[in-house]
């Protein structure tokens, strides 16, 4: 299931991703999160990914975000 998904996201970044200007807030990219958290939290980290995605909007300052080692749905602040 997780390699469909996988597949789903590497789908949106190669065909739809391009049509748009860049926007992402984070670092990395909400597509590149999704995949990472899907290959190390399994089909908890489509949970994670999609959190990502509803914390990704003009009103957030952004910055480093990566995956945490164990589940969360909060962000993950990378220290600096």
């Amino acid at each position: 299931m997780t390699a469909i998904l996988i597949g789903l996201v590497r789908f949106y970044q190669r065909f739809i991703s391009p049509l748009f200007p860049p926007s992402c807030r984070y670092q990395p990219t909400c597509s590149s999160y999704m995949i990472e958290a899907l290959q190390k939290h399994g089909l908890k980290g489509f949970l994670m990914g999609m959190a990502r995605i509803l914390r990704c909007h003009p009103f957030v300052p952004g910055g480093k975000d990566p995956v945490p080692e164990h589940f969360s749905l909060k962000r993950q602040q990378a220290d600096e």
